[in-house]
């Protein structure tokens, strides 16, 4: 039976030279399959960016931090958008939910197919005036080799990381996770060589987990051989934080050109979070009343700065 919440565990080798992230994200992409009705190439394109954003969220420092991972390929898929927040929880979405494809060549399903060629953007807002952005070229669009080359590229660390996606019959997630390895300042190389080995012969990590292996025992195969030690673990969730206010606010700030649109339409205006699917009705009353107050409220702190 798949787990009913998703988790991440993380660990470190005895000397701080390794660490290891590792995330059963199955509730996780289960959930987004609900919401999207996604096919089953874009259940494991969708599922493989998730827990890498959630992987990647969760190195965040501060509780106000965000991270955002958007995939611009130029394959059917369109783009993947996925946002984080520190403690690994996620959402996200693609332009097309339903695009299907033929198996790859390996008779699994092509998520590199699905996403083609283009560029990945690593987005952190950390509370700062401007956000850190990285960019790096989708090398496969496999979604885990375009993650392991963003951290090489952009943030010089080098990292495996590794994701996997299994769908059923039903076209439902029944696994998925990933992990990420990283080394830090002081590695040992012998410790590196062994760490090899033991990722060559884990196999996949979606099949780890089909298979019943969880978080402790996956990341005690990665350190066979290697002293270790875990750090931390916390639940993690697909996480929408949209508000009936936030799409008020996009309407209050509407130009007049635009709503005289909605005006002439004369029909209650409808929004839909692209994230997880909640829809928001407002009447045109509603917008005029709440642009009218926003214009008083200018006008009225303009006056006290002119004071």
């Amino acid at each position: 039976m798949p787990r009913e919440t998703s988790i991440i565990k993380r660990a470190i080798s005895a000397d701080g030279g390794i660490r290891v992230l590792f995330c059963d994200s199955t509730a996780i992409v289960r959930r987004a399959c609900e919401i999207h009705h996604t096919s089953k190439t874009m259940t494991a394109v969708l599922g493989r960016a998730l827990t890498a954003t959630s992987l990647m969220a969760s190195l965040l420092k501060d509780m106000d931090n965000t991270l955002t991972l958007q995939i611009r390929g130029d394959g059917p898929c369109g783009s993947v958008v996925c946002v984080g927040d520190y403690k690994g929880n996620v959402r996200g979405y693609a332009d097309n939910m339903t695009v299907e494809l033929p198996p790859n060549e390996l008779g699994k399903l092509d998520v590199g197919g699905a996403v083609g060629q283009g560029t990945l953007y690593v987005i952190k807002d950390m509370g700062m005036n401007e956000p850190y952005i990285g960019v790096s070229p989708i090398v496969t669009g496999e979604i885990a080799e375009d993650i392991t080359e963003y951290f090489a590229n952009s943030e010089q660390t080098p990292t495996v990381c590794a994701l996997g996606v299994r769908v059923d019959t039903d076209n439902m997630c029944f696994a998925a996770g990933g992990y990420l390895i990283q080394l830090m300042p002081g590695y040992n190389d012998a410790d590196v060589d062994r760490l090899e080995t033991n990722v060559n012969m884990a196999g996949s990590v979606s099949k780890l987990i089909a298979d019943g292996m969880d978080g402790d025992e996956i990341i005690a195969h990665l350190f066979e051989g290697i002293e270790y030690q875990m750090f931390d673990e916390f639940d993690i969730a697909y996480r929408c934080n949209c508000e009936r206010e936030r799409y008020l606010k996009a309407l209050v700030s509407l130009n007049e050109k635009d709503m005289q649109e909605l005006r002439d339409a004369n029909e209650p205006v409808e929004t839909c979070c692209l994230f997880c699917g909640t829809r928001y009705t407002f009447e045109l009353s509603e917008i005029d009343e709440a642009r009218a107050a926003a214009k008083a409220e200018s006008e009225n702190e303009n006056g006290e700065d002119a004071e």
